[in-house]
């Protein structure tokens, strides 16, 4: 490993985003051969880094894993009201952490990784990544409804527009929803916004990962290229239409909430 900066240092080693590895550091909390660290220095590999007294240990493999979320999963780390949650059901070895929510009544393919660099990268919702859902609903789903879901769809609880969108009709009561952004509840919150309720909803697709196969509560390790597109394509930015002001807002509080996630240290490491 060449020389970088220590934030990064910790992102990559799944302790924090970029960001919070800074706040950390001008905590004092992280120390570099036993010395104070200082915002924006730079570590190699024969430095030593620790954080509240305890080891960071560097990681010779990037971890991500693909999981199956089941129905009634709550993706937190730490919620004592929570029944399941998600990182006591996949029981991995080593700390990873989840890129994006899927709420406690949804399934499908969820992100975990070690690499909080790369979790804060899918997260941000002006890099435009691509998800992909199916949705089963009450009604009967109809070409205007999908017009109006693709079009965008303004939610007044959140005082924001969706993003256009791509939308597909499956069956009478199934559609496909490609969505690159991500609200809380986002499709759950479109379709009340134009009178149908969700029976069902899965997601199957993150960029161009997908379930390939997994059962509810299997997961699988990314590897070799299907690894290396991923980290590709985290890094390009696309430009998707612009959308209501407020959007921005709330994909902000979206991501700090995410990075709150990231920044504990584990105290089981």
């Amino acid at each position: 490993m060449e020389e970088i900066r220590l934030n990064k240092y910790l992102a990559q080693c799944g302790i924090c985003s970029r960001r919070d590895g800074d706040k950390l550091i001008a905590s004092g909390r992280v120390r570099v051969n036993g010395a104070m660290a200082d915002v924006g220095m730079r570590v190699g590999p024969d430095d030593r880094v620790m954080v509240d007294d305890k080891p960071v240990a560097g990681k010779d493999r990037r971890t991500v894993l693909a999981y199956y979320k089941p129905a009634g999963v709550t993706c937190t780390e730490k919620d004592r009201f929570a029944e399941r949650m998600v990182t006591e059901e996949i029981g991995y070895s080593e700390r990873v952490t989840y890129a994006g929510r899927l709420d406690k009544d949804s399934e499908g393919l969820l992100l975990l990784s070690n690499d909080g660099d790369l979790i804060q990268r899918m997260m941000k919702g002006s890099n435009g990544h691509e998800k992909e859902y199916v949705v089963r609903t009450r009604l009967p789903v109809t070409q205007d409804f999908l017009e109006k879901m693709a079009a965008g769809v303004y939610l007044p609880e959140l005082h924001v527009k969706t993003r256009p969108c791509r939308t597909e009709k499956k069956g009478t009561h199934t559609f496909h929803i490609t969505l690159t952004q991500g609200l809380n509840r986002q499709i759950r919150r479109m379709c009340r916004a134009l009178s149908m309720d969700v029976v069902h909803l899965k997601r199957i697709r993150v960029m161009h990962i997908t379930l390939s196969g997994l059962k509810p509560g299997e997961y699988r390790r990314l590897e070799g290229e299907e690894l290396d597109r991923l980290y590709r394509d985290s890094e390009c930015v696309k430009e998707p239409e612009a959308s209501a002001p407020a959007e921005a807002g709330q994909e902000n509080r979206s991501e700090r909430r995410q990075a709150k996630a990231c920044k504990s240290w584990n105290a089981d490491r």
